[in-house]
């Protein structure tokens, strides 16, 4: 899936062309896969556009950061301002944003303490991960041979670069076996999670979902889900859950900023309830999306509005 260049970047601070966002081969991120990162989206709404659960993110990205001792050279408060302003800086009405923190070139040591901590802000139009079909008809997916990380290993936790060359096996696995995604299941055999999305099925009316101690990432639109799938009434549990438990489940369905609410039609080429996107699905999808066109309302604050005014550089630390 391409990507649709927007005017600016924001970069160390400032605002810069599309094309020169370059940093330096011997950067040591690209060695050693010493990144962190968020995705985030921001919506077209009635009063303009609105990123989702800013300050969680930021907040997530600060930690993931903490875990791998990575100081970020700018405050949470100047990140988040970063990502409304280069909003603005693109006119994007909607978008898909970035925000990225690496460890630069100076050194091609391990550890890359003496390397600079550098960070951008990327914003860009992109539309529904697993393609749009998918959020109504559904997705094929399989269970992957590749397992996520055993705890003490790599913290799954922590948003960060090198993660995710496991879920690059995960998904480049199942797109060569004509699946549209992978599930990856943890140290112990139990379901964790997909290469980007965290995973729920529906049996009986209740909702499951795989715990923090799965090696899953804490998604901040898993959370939503829970969130607003209580509000509706709906029991959801956070527990282990075998691979067969897939396989007989009423409905799957993925979340995740990139895949959004992605129903799961099939698993491993066994049908899911009625091979199509279930009803509780559906109901938590319109739950979802009403959000961002008033049919939901905002009582948790997770809307962050977008002001029109041209965003200006800063000064790391001020």
């Amino acid at each position: 899936m391409g990507i649709k260049e927007a005017k600016t970047i924001w970069f160390d601070g400032e605002y810069i062309p599309w094309g020169d966002a370059n940093v330096h081969i011997t950067a040591h991120a690209l060695h050693y896969g010493s990144s962190v990162f968020e995705g985030i989206r921001a919506y077209e709404t009635p009063d303009g556009p609105a990123i989702f659960r800013l300050s969680d993110h930021i907040d997530r990205l600060f930690d993931s950061a903490k875990i791998h001792r990575i100081a970020i050279p700018f405050t949470p408060e100047q990140v988040e301002e970063a990502c409304r302003g280069i909003i603005v800086e693109n006119g994007l009405a909607s978008a898909y944003l970035r925000p990225l923190v690496f460890r630069g070139a100076e050194s091609l040591g391990v550890t890359g303490a003496d390397c600079p901590i550098q960070i951008a802000v990327i914003a860009f139009e992109w539309g529904a991960y697993l393609g749009e079909a998918g959020l109504t008809a559904g997705v094929d997916v399989g269970v992957s041979s590749w397992s996520r990380a055993a705890p003490n290993t790599f913290p799954a936790m922590a948003k960060a670069g090198g993660n995710y060359l496991s879920s690059q096996l995960v998904a480049n696995e199942a797109r060569r076996h004509g699946y549209a995604e992978g599930v990856a299941l943890d140290h112990q055999g139990y379901v964790s999670e997909g290469s980007g999305e965290n995973i729920f099925l529906v049996k009986k009316g209740k909702l499951f979902t795989p715990p923090v101690s799965a090696a899953i990432l804490p998604g901040l639109t898993r959370d939503t889900v829970i969130t607003l799938a209580r509000e509706r009434g709906y029991s959801v549990t956070e527990d282990r859950i075998p691979r067969e438990a897939l396989y007989v489940a009423d409905e799957v369905f993925f979340t995740g900023t990139a895949a959004e609410i992605t129903p799961v039609r099939s698993v491993d080429g066994i049908p899911i309830g009625a091979h199509r996107r279930g009803a509780i699905t559906e109901q938590i999808q319109n739950d979802f999306f009403g959000l961002f066109d008033g049919r939901t309302a905002d009582r948790w604050g997770w809307l962050d509005r977008v002001r029109a005014a041209r965003p200006v550089a800063m000064t790391a630390g001020k």
